[in-house]
């Protein structure tokens, strides 16, 4: 039996390889502290991102939680997993992975939790402090009401540690969960719903206040889900002066002008063809000042060398600021998924390969050595002329020159794990 009086919890989110070809930095996670924020407030928490800090296995904490959004990340949450409950810990898996992988988890775990933690979470606590932990807690159907969505728990963030080359990394907040669309490479359906689910616009900008970062990654699926919802955020966002980056927002003048205005940095458009769709689109946000990077998946059915060539050439032409190139992999859950097991197209299992930078099935027209290569080109071709460093750095720059302009720049100190402080602008 447990008391919550003094309980302390360990929340552990594990490492992963990361892709070869980008420079290497890491962004605050947001899984973990929106989870936190759900846990009951007289509940000690010690955080660990294993991606920025090492982790050590101790034996004080009275329960041990392992946060796991990628596939590639679940396979080291198992090893630290069976770490703990090796010295008589309990463990308990959530996030978007385990959901994924929950079958494959529970024998490294004395709980996994399926779904979304408002209004749920406590029926684990209270059943731990009973002594009475169940093997499974389900609530993936079982969608909280949005305004249960506090603001994530950034205080068990060691915030000096997410900086690249002295500048300090975006902060994450979302303003909606669930997706209606149902594109073909994603696991949201799945695990969110086919339900665009908002959360009340002035629970967003009191948490959007709240953050003392200017720069934010609303990582929401779409905000390009409900014209409405998204003119009324984005004009209550305008007070704020905060700059953000986002995920596709709807090719609309109203809309674009009003993200403009609620301090739209750069957004991450997917490209998946060498339309004039494309082009007018990307067109369109750059007369705007509004940066883009390009999501580039290689690998489709109807890519071979030549169409890959021809895609990067497109990209150059068409002037994007960044570009970010993955190749085709088959998440479980997802559409992409169910066709190539069906076409006998998956090569194997391993599930810290599947990186989005590893060929884990067989290709339609080409081989798998085949779309390895050109995944390598794509990277060296699109930044040839210049590394993705500096194209990174002008659009810090252009976001900086922004923030003199309507006097929201800030200089900051931050300490680094030496100890030592350097200045920074953030």
């Amino acid at each position: 039996m447990y008391s919550r009086n003094n309980m302390k919890v360990k929340l552990i989110y594990p490492k992963w390889p990361k892709l070869a070809f980008q420079p290497e930095f890491n962004l605050p996670p947001h899984g973990p502290i929106c989870f936190a924020a759900a846990l009951p407030r007289d509940i000690d928490i010690v955080f660990c991102d294993e991606n920025v800090e090492d982790l050590t296995i101790d034996r004080d904490e009275d329960l041990v939680f392992i946060s796991c959004m990628l596939t590639c990340q679940i396979a080291r949450g198992w090893e630290i997993a069976d770490q703990y409950r090796a010295i008589g810990k309990k463990v308990i898996f959530g996030g978007i992975a385990v959901m994924l992988h929950y079958e494959e988890t529970l024998p490294h775990a004395d709980a996994v939790f399926l779904g979304e933690a408002e209004g749920h979470i406590g029926k684990v606590f209270q059943d731990f402090e009973r002594g009475a932990l169940k093997k499974i807690y389900n609530f993936m159907n079982d969608y909280p009401d949005t305004a249960l969505i506090g603001s994530a728990r950034r205080d068990i963030l060691k915030h000096e540690l997410y900086n690249f080359r002295g500048v300090q990394m975006v902060d994450l907040v979302h303003a909606s969960r669930g997706c209606k669309f149902n594109c073909f490479p994603c696991c949201t359906p799945f695990l969110g719903g086919r339900k665009f689910r908002p959360r009340p616009i002035d629970k967003v900008v009191e948490e959007l206040r709240s953050i003392p970062n200017n720069r934010l990654f609303l990582v929401d699926n779409s905000l390009a889900q409900d014209d409405q919802w998204e003119k009324d955020l984005f004009q209550a966002m305008i007070p704020l002066k905060k700059k953000w980056v986002s995920h596709p927002i709807k090719d609309d003048d109203e809309i674009l002008d009003l993200a403009v205005k609620a301090g739209c940095w750069y957004v991450y458009q997917a490209i998946f063809d060498t339309s004039d769709y494309i082009r007018r689109r990307v067109k369109r946000l750059k007369e705007r000042g509004i940066g883009v990077e390009g999501t580039i998946i290689l690998g489709t059915d109807d890519h071979d060398e030549d169409y890959i060539k021809r895609l990067v050439d497109f990209l150059l032409d068409i002037d994007l600021d960044l570009a970010e190139f993955t190749i085709l992999t088959p998440f479980p859950h997802s559409p992409i998924r169910s066709k190539l097991e069906k076409e006998n197209r998956i090569i194997h299992n391993d599930w810290s390969r599947y990186t989005a930078g590893e060929v884990v099935f067989k290709p339609a027209k080409m081989t798998e050595e085949a779309l390895s290569k050109m995944y390598e080109y794509a990277w060296k071709t699109f930044y040839a002329s210049c590394c993705k460093e500096v194209k990174m750095a002008k659009l810090y720059l252009s976001i900086m020159q922004r923030e003199k302009q309507d006097g929201t720049y800030q200089h900051v100190r931050l300490r680094n794990s030496r100890g030592w402080e350097s200045p920074v602008k953030r």
